[in-house]
């Protein structure tokens, strides 16, 4: 029924029995929404889950890098923080679990 109004739709005229006003102005909602939980939501929630993944699986000495560049050896492991040994010297930087790039990254 819907692929029958589209050339209706298209052309910006009105079917014979009425009920292209409703469906005209819904098909353009419905693809929005559809283009929008495709392209944009879905890929974000994926993006969001294995980051999520990522900072549940720390552990002590893993080597870190933030969103800053920092790069750095998880020492200690807290509810919504980490603390990160940066340098040779034992400098410490505690930082948001949230602020964890990517893990694995070269320690220099």
């Amino acid at each position: 029924m819907l692929l029958s109004l589209l050339p209706v739709f298209l052309a910006g005229g009105q079917p014979a029995d009425g009920t292209g006003g409703i469906v005209s102005f819904l098909i353009p909602i419905i693809l929005v929404i559809g283009v929008f939980y495709l392209f944009i939501y879905r890929p974000q929630k994926k993006q969001q889950e294995e980051h999520e993944q990522m900072v549940s699986g720390l552990e002590k000495g893993d080597k870190i890098v933030t969103i800053g560049g920092i790069h750095g050896t998880v020492r200690r492991i807290d509810d919504d923080s980490i603390l990160v040994q940066v340098d040779s010297s034992g400098t410490k930087l505690r930082f948001d679990k949230q602020a964890i790039a990517n893990v694995g990254g070269d320690d220099k």
